[in-house]
C-alpha cells in the first residue's frame, strides 16, 4: 500500500510518518513545504527508511499537487498539512485561508482524478482507494463546564480564523463524499502533546520556559479546559480510521483527559520538579505567571469517543500521567531539536516562546 501523508514533517505528521513505518509495511509519500513548522529533523530516522520518499511542495499549487499524484499514484490520503495555531490565525489569517481551505480543495480534485481514472482502468483498486481528513475538535466551538462532550452530531461552531478554516475544509471533504461519491473520511481530534511538537503550544511552551528559568504564561486565570491526546495514540487511531471506518463518516478522537490548562502547567512542573529539580530547590511552579487572555478563547473542549471505541475497537492506550511524564523526558532528553527552533530564528508575537 502506497500512502501519501500531508503535513508529514510537521508534529502529527512526523510522529504519524514514524508510526507507520514501525507498524506497517506501506510505502510512504511524505509531502511538506517545510514552513515555519515543518521540521525535517523530525524525520531523521525516516529519512533513511527506503519505504519513505519525502517531496517538499505547497498543497496550495494546484500544479504541484497535481504533479504528486500522477507520479506518486497513492492508495490513500492522510491528509493533515495545514495552519494550526490560533494565535497566528489571529495575528494573520490569510494564510490559514489558503493552505487550510484552498489547500484542502486542490488535494481533493487531484485525489478525485485518481480515483476516476482508477475505477475505469482498475476498480478494485478504487474500491480501496481512501481519503482521510485530519481536522480538529475546535470546529465544534465552546462547552460550558457542565455541557456533554462534543460528539460528532455536535453543530459546528468555530470561534477563530484557524477554526472557522478547518471547519471549511471538513465541509467540502463531506461535500465530496455526498456530491461525487468519493470515499472520504474525516476525524476530528482533541489537544495533541507529545514528541516533536513545535514550541509555540503549550506543553512545549511550560517545559521550555520553566528549563530556562524564565516566566511561565498562562492565559487569563488558566480555567480553560482541553481534552489532551498523545500523539502516538493519535497516529493508532488515524490508521484504524484509515482501514475500517466507515466511508462519509466522521470520527472524533479524544484522550479520555479533560484537565484545566492551570492543572496541567502546574502538573508539568511537578514532573519537571521530580526529574531535573531546579537548582535553587523551589518548584518550577513559582515560575507562573498569568498573562491577559486571547481574543475568543474558548472555555472547554471536551471529546466523547466512543464512536470510534464501538464501532472500530480503538482507545488511547496513555494516561495523563504516563503520556504527560514521556514527553516531558522526550524535551529533556533533546535539547538540542527545541534549541535549534529557539536559536533567533523564530519568535511568536502573541505568547511567545522565543530567548
Amino acid at each position: 500500500m502506497k500512502i501519501l501523508i500531508t503535513g508529514g514533517a510537521g508534529f502529527i505528521g512526523s510522529n504519524l510518518v514514524h508510526w507507520c513505518l514501525r507498524h506497517t509495511d506501506a510505502q510512504i509519500i511524505n509531502v511538506d513545504n517545510l514552513t515555519y513548522a515543518g521540521n525535517l529533523n523530525s524525520l531523521e530516522s525516516a529519512l533513511k527508511d527506503p519505504r519513505h520518499t519525502f517531496v517538499q511542495a505547497d498543497i496550495c499549487d494546484a500544479a504541484a499537487v497535481a504533479a504528486i499524484f500522477t507520479q506518486h499514484r497513492p492508495d490513500a490520503v492522510m491528509h493533515l498539512a495545514a495552519e494550526s495555531h490560533v494565535d497566528r490565525s489571529i495575528d494573520g489569517p490569510g494564510q490559514f485561508i489558503q493552505t487550510n481551505i484552498i489547500g484542502t480543495y486542490n488535494l481533493l480534485e487531484s485525489a478525485r482524478k485518481l480515483w476516476l481514472q482508477r475505477k475505469e482502468s482498475d476498480p478494485a483498486s478504487a474500491a480501496r482507494f481512501r481519503f482521510l481528513h485530519v481536522s480538529t475538535d475546535e470546529v465544534y466551538g465552546s462547552l460550558g463546564n457542565d455541557d456533554p462532550a462534543f460528539s460528532e452530531t455536535t453543530p459546528y461552531d468555530p470561534h477563530s480564523p484557524y477554526s472557522a478554516s478547518k471547519a471549511a475544509s471538513d465541509h467540502l471533504v463531506k461535500a465530496w463524499f455526498h456530491t461525487y461519491g468519493f470515499p472520504a473520511l474525516v476525524t476530528n481530534c482533541s489537544n495533541n502533546y507529545g514528541p516533536n511538537q513545535f514550541p509555540e503550544k503549550l506543553i512545549p511552551v511550560v517545559i521550555i520556559k520553566a528549563l530556562r528559568g524564565a516566566p511561565i504564561p498562562v492565559y487569563g486565570k488558566g480555567e480553560n479546559t482541553r481534552d489532551w491526546l498523545y500523539v502516538e495514540d493519535h497516529a493508532s487511531a488515524l490508521m484504524t480510521v484509515l482501514d475500517k471506518g466507515r466511508l462519509g463518516e466522521t470520527y472524533n478522537i479524544g484522550g479520555n483527559n479533560e484537565v484545566q490548562n492551570i492543572d496541567l502547567v502546574r502538573r508539568l512542573c511537578s514532573t519537571l520538579d521530580e526529574l531535573r529539580p531546579r537548582s535553587d530547590g523551589k518548584s518550577y511552579a513559582d515560575q507562573i505567571t498569568f498573562v491577559t487572555d486571547r481574543p475568543g478563547h474558548d472555555l472547554r473542549y471536551g471529546i466523547n469517543a466512543e464512536k470510534i471505541r464501538s464501532e472500530l475497537g480503538w482507545q488511547p492506550k496513555e494516561s495523563a500521567r504516563s503520556g504527560f511524564k514521556k514527553t516531558v523526558d522526550w524535551y529533556l532528553n533533546n535539547t538540542a531539536w527545541w534549541e535549534s527552533i529557539l536559536s533567533g530564528k523564530y519568535q511568536l508575537q502573541r505568547l511567545g516562546t522565543g530567548k
